[in-house]
C-alpha cells in the first residue's frame, strides 16, 4: 500500500477523483437548489389551485353551510388547513333603495314572505353556518372581510386577512408551522372574501432529501467510474514503465539479450513517449553489445600483440640463472603469460559460455600471498617490511584476481616511487561490516592526494601514479567502499587506505588496533 501511495498509478486515481468531484460538485449543488425551490414552487401552486377551487362557490353564496360543505370537498380542508374569511352579509339603510311594485304604497315594497316594516326588509331565516354573522349596526354595508364570518381553523392574523381583502392580491405569510397563503376572492362589486391555504413546512422539502441522496448517487458513481477509467490507463503506462525499468536492471546484471517490448500485444496501451523510450533502450543496448564486441576484439588483439615480448622475457628469464631474484623473475613471467592466455581466451568466449563465477575470497590470503611475492625483491633493496592483522579469515566479496591485482598496484606503488631501502607496512583491520587495508611507506609521501587520484594523470615517471590507484579505487566502489590517501602515522609517509564492504549494514563493533602478523617487523 506504500507503493501504491507513491506511484503514478495512485496519482493518476486521485487526479481523476479531483476533477470528477470538482465538476460533480458545479453541476449537482446548482441542480439540488433548484430541485428546493421547484418543492417549494409546488406546494405553494397547490395551495392556490385549493383557495381557486372555493371561487365558484363564493361567486354563487356565502352561505356558512354552503361554503363550509365547499372547504370540506377539497383536500385542504380535509385536513384542516383551509379556512373562508367571509365578508358581512349586505344590508339596506332605513328608507333608502324602497322597491315600489303593485300594491305598494308610500315608497314601501311588499314581496310574498316578506314584511316591510320602517324601511327593513325581513324575509325568510338563512341557514345557520359554523359561524353567525355578527350584526350590523346602522345598515352599514361594504365593510372589510374582518367583519365577516370565518370558517375553518384560522392561522393568519386578522391585519394580514384584512390588508389581503383590502388590496385584492394574493401573498403568502409566516405562521407558526409553516406558511399562510391569503387569496382574495370577489364575492361581488363591493364585497371580497379571503380564502386562508396553510402550507406545512414538510410540503416545503417534500422530495427534496430524496432528490439530494440520488443526486449524491449520481456524484458517487461518476467518482467510481473516473477512478475505474485512470486506474486502468495507470496500470497500463505504469505497467510499460515497469518494463523499461525490469529490462534496465536485467542490462545492468549483464543480460545483454534483453530488450523491452515495443510492438505486439505487450506494448498494446502504451503510450507512445514510453514507445520511445522503449525504442532509445533498445538502441543503447544493441549499442552496448557492439562496443563490448569490440573492446574484446581489441583485448584479444592488444593480448597477441603481447605474446612475442612476453616470450622474449620467458627466454631471457631462463638464463638467468639460480637465486631468489632470478626465481621471482621467471614467476611473474609466467603469471604475465598465464594472465595473458586468460584475457584472450575471455575475449574470444561468447557472454552466454562464460563460466560462472564466484564472488568473494579471503582477503588475508590474498594479502600474505602478494606480500610474500613482494617480500623477494624488498629483500634485494635492503626494504624492511612488516605485515599486520593478516592471521586469520577476512572474507571480502571481491574476486580473487582483482584483490590481488589491487595489493600488486598498492605495493608496486611503493616500490616505484620510493628509494631504495624504504621501509613500507600493510596492516589488515577487520570491522563488523568492512575489510580495511592499510599500506604506508617512509618515503616523502604524496604532495597532491586529489590529484594522484585523477585517472590517467600521472606520466609513469618520479611522484606518477599512474592507473593503479584508479584500478584500486574501482574496487573498493565495487563493493561500496573507497579508497583514501595520507600520511603514514608510523613511518611518517605516504598512507593508502583501501576500504571493502564485506555486508551491507555491519552491527559488529570494529575491531581497532594492529595485530602482528606472520611476517616479522621491519625485517632485515
Amino acid at each position: 500500500m506504500r507503493r501504491l501511495r507513491h506511484s503514478l498509478r495512485w496519482a493518476l486515481i486521485k487526479a481523476a477523483v479531483a476533477g470528477t468531484t470538482m465538476v460533480a460538485l458545479a453541476f449537482l449543488i446548482p441542480l439540488g437548489l433548484m430541485v428546493q425551490q421547484t418543492a417549494r414552487d409546488r406546494a405553494f401552486t397547490a395551495a392556490e389551485r385549493q383557495a381557486a377551487a372555493l371561487g365558484p362557490a363564493l361567486a354563487i353564496t356565502t352561505d356558512q353551510d354552503a361554503i363550509a360543505r365547499a372547504v370540506a370537498s377539497t383536500d385542504a380542508g380535509t385536513q384542516g388547513r383551509m379556512a373562508v374569511h367571509l365578508p358581512p352579509a349586505e344590508a339596506a339603510g332605513a328608507g333608502a333603495g324602497a322597491l315600489s311594485g303593485p300594491g305598494g304604497a308610500g315608497g314601501v315594497a311588499s314581496a310574498p314572505g316578506a314584511t316591510a316594516s320602517g324601511g327593513t326588509a325581513q324575509g325568510g331565516t338563512a341557514p345557520a353556518g359554523k359561524v353567525s354573522d355578527p350584526a350590523v349596526a346602522g345598515g352599514a354595508a361594504g365593510s372589510g372581510p374582518a367583519a365577516g364570518a370565518t370558517i375553518g381553523e384560522v392561522r393568519a392574523l386578522a391585519a394580514d386577512v384584512a390588508s389581503a381583502g383590502g388590496q385584492g392580491r394574493s401573498f403568502t405569510v409566516e405562521v407558526p408551522g409553516g406558511y399562510a397563503l391569503l387569496q382574495p376572492v370577489a364575492v361581488d362589486t363591493v364585497r371580497t372574501a379571503v380564502v386562508e391555504v396553510f402550507v406545512a413546512d414538510g410540503d416545503l422539502t417534500r422530495g427534496v432529501a430524496t432528490a439530494w441522496q440520488v443526486l449524491s448517487g449520481v456524484a458517487l458513481g461518476l467518482v467510481a467510474v473516473s477512478v475505474l477509467v485512470a486506474d486502468r490507463m495507470g496500470a497500463r503506462i505504469v505497467g510499460s514503465a515497469r518494463r523499461l525499468a525490469a529490462a534496465a536492471r536485467s542490462l545492468g546484471a549483464g543480460d545483454l539479450a534483453v530488450r523491452v517490448p515495443v510492438d505486439g500485444k505487450q506494448a498494446a496501451g502504451s503510450p507512445e513517449e514510453l514507445r520511445e523510450a522503449g525504442h532509445a533502450f533498445n538502441a543503447m543496448a544493441d549499442r552496448v553489445v557492439q562496443l563490448l564486441a569490440a573492446e574484446r576484439e581489441l583485448a584479444a588483439d592488444l593480448s597477441h600483440r603481447l605474446r612475442t615480448p612476453l616470450t622474449v622475457l620467458r627466454l631471457n628469464a631462463a638464463s638467468l640463472g639460480e637465486g631468489d631474484a632470478a626465481d621471482a623473475t621467471r614467476h611473474a613471467v609466467a603469471q604475465l603469460e598465464r594472465e595473458v592466455d586468460q584475457i584472450i581466451r575471455s575475449a574470444r568466449r561468447a557472454p552466454e559460455d562464460a563460466p560462472a563465477v564466484t564472488v568473494g575470497c579471503d582477503a588475508a590470503e590474498v594479502i600474505r600471498e602478494r606480500v610474500g611475492f613482494w617480500s623477494a625483491l624488498a629483500e634485494d633493496e635492503g626494504r624492511r617490511w612488516q605485515l599486520a592483522g593478516a592471521d586469520r579469515e577476512t572474507p571480502v566479496p571481491v574476486q580473487r584476481g582483482d584483490l590481488a591485482a589491487a595489493v600488486d598496484a598498492l605495493l608496486g606503488n611503493v616500490f616505484r616511487h620510493t628509494g631504495v631501502g624504504t621501509a613500507f607496512s600493510v596492516d589488515v583491520l577487520a570491522t563488523g561490516s568492512s575489510v580495511i587495508v592499510l599500506v604506508g611507506d617512509a618515503g616523502p609521501g604524496f604532495t597532491d592526494p586529489e590529484a594522484a587520484l585523477k585517472r590517467g594523470e600521472g606520466h609513469g615517471g618520479e611522484g606518477s601514479t599512474g592507473l593503479g590507484l584508479d584500478i584500486v579505487r574501482k574496487l573498493a566502489e565495487a563493493t561500496g567502499g573507497d579508497l583514501a590517501l595520507g600520511r603514514s602515522a608510523v613511518l611518517g609517509g605516504a598512507e593508502i587506505r583501501l576500504r571493502l564492504r564485506s555486508r551491507p549494514d555491519g552491527t559488529v563493533p570494529p575491531r581497532t588496533g594492529r595485530r602482528r602478523g606472520r611476517g616479522s617487523l621491519f625485517a632485515r
